[in-house]
């Protein structure tokens, strides 16, 4: 495998499957568990919320499925891939074409424009400034920031700002949105709103949502709710509906 481009769907796999993955920080007595072997598989198209205590894990599970961490032991597979058998280039290049991330503290260059922040990972990728400015223009537009393009993230919100971090995540259409608590800095109306754009973009453009959170009426948001306590899963529930409270 020489890119990430190769990465294919294999059937009905897993998008996502974990076995038995550990993650340990220290040595000896002062060794630190952080997964204490996790079996996980996600599917194409699925939203998730992975909750549970400060130290459960969750954040730690987050970080190896978005290649920011590499777990001590057992297996990752993306789309059938052995992420642990790539070259760090290699899981550089899953990231930029496969995930996007949003995170609690937005994550936004302060004195660069809305516009210029969501093209960025359009320019990492390759494509032309005429391109570029099409994408990120029609990504915050779904966003609803239309009129806010030129508007540097000080200037903004922060229900604007983390709009146009959602903006800078899906706008190269990724198979996984990986979003940690990503209405932790804002007030529940502006939280809502968030949430209703990460639900748009699974039903619309079939992005895989995994969301770690505190909060269960997010949480309420996702199909699927993953529970995490001392580094293993204590329950995992799928819904059959969405139980959205508006």
């Amino acid at each position: 495998m020489t890119n990430a481009r190769r990465i294919k769907a294999t059937g009905s796999s897993p998008l996502i499957r974990l076995r038995g993955l550990t993650k340990v920080y220290g040595q000896g007595e002062a060794a630190v568990h952080a997964l204490a072997g996790i079996d996980l598989d996600i599917h194409d198209g699925e939203f998730v919320a992975v909750m549970g205590p400060s130290g459960s894990g969750k954040s730690t599970c987050m970080n190896i499925i978005g290649c920011l961490d590499v777990p001590t032991s057992g297996e990752y597979h993306f789309r059938g891939v052995e992420v642990d058998s790539l070259s760090s280039n290699q899981q550089a290049l899953l990231r930029r074409h496969y995930l996007g991330f949003v995170f609690q503290g937005f994550n936004l260059l302060r004195r660069t424009t809305a516009l210029e922040n969501v093209e960025l990972p359009l320019l990492y990728r390759g494509f032309g400034s005429s391109e570029r400015r099409e994408l990120a223009l029609a990504a915050l537009d779904s966003v609803g920031l239309t009129g806010w393009e030129t508007h540097t993230a000080s200037e903004l919100s922060g229900g604007q700002q983390q709009r146009v971090a959602v903006a800078r995540a899906i706008v190269t259409r990724p198979a996984v949105l990986l979003a940690d608590e990503p209405t932790g800095n804002l007030d529940s109306t502006h939280g809502r709103e968030i949430m209703d754009l990460l639900t748009e973009f699974n039903v619309s453009l079939g992005i895989t949502i995994i969301m770690v959170t505190h909060e269960p009426y997010m949480a309420a948001y996702a199909q699927r709710e993953i529970h995490f306590l001392d580094g293993r899963i204590q329950q995992d529930e799928a819904r059959s509906l969405r139980g959205v409270r508006r």
